[in-house]
């Protein structure tokens, strides 16, 4: 009886693990269709409720208008799919939390056209505000290309509703939030 408990456990384990992976790589496509979309009321509701809350719902709504397009550049996710590299879901603190990261091409038009000068100036930041090295500038469309490395971080917890709920840690606003909520535990247990 001990081992039909035992194997009923492995069992149920093993579903609800995948049931979770599953939801997780569904709801991954979800938030990065999104942002390939320019969705930005997807994107709020697939975001952290309690980073919602603490940015607030229409100030991050307004500084997503503002990311994707100003009156500098407008800037667009050039792939509609993407492979994501999943890290091991992790129990911390009663709540789960997995890193997801992927090689994400980006590109930004720049509304003035640029100058020789002001293309390496607009480089040099583009390089910095996106972690990169890989930035190629295209002066035929007035354009970068920016090959960088994105991180969303996933969490199920209490406030989620059990539903995988995201931070994308490239962008400043969330990866500050996401530093606010989560204790120094958290942050080392992840690697972040």
């Amino acid at each position: 009886m001990k081992k039909l408990h035992t194997i009923l456990f492995f069992f149920f384990s093993i579903v609800s693990f995948s049931q979770s992976t599953e939801s997780l790589k569904i709801a991954t496509n979800k938030f990065y269709e999104a942002n390939y979309l320019m969705d930005f009321e997807s994107i709020v509701s697939l975001s952290h409720p309690d980073m919602v809350k603490t940015i607030g719902k229409e100030l991050m709504l307004e500084k997503l208008e503002k990311y994707y397009g100003n009156e500098e550049y407008h800037l667009r996710e050039q792939l509609e799919t993407l492979p994501f590299q999943y890290g091991v879901i992790k129990k911390i603190e009663g709540k789960s939390f997995c890193v997801i990261s992927f090689r994400n091409p980006m590109r930004y038009f720049f509304e003035t056209k640029l100058t020789a000068e002001t293309a390496a100036e607009k480089t040099t930041w583009l390089k910095q505000i996106n972690k990169t090295k890989e930035v190629t500038f295209e002066p035929k469309r007035n354009s970068f290309n920016v090959r960088k490395m994105t991180t969303y971080l996933a969490v199920i917890d209490e406030t989620t509703n059990n539903e995988w709920k995201f931070f994308n840690l490239d962008d400043e606003n969330q990866s500050t939030s996401f530093q606010s909520l989560f204790g120094e535990s958290v942050k080392k247990a992840l690697g972040l």
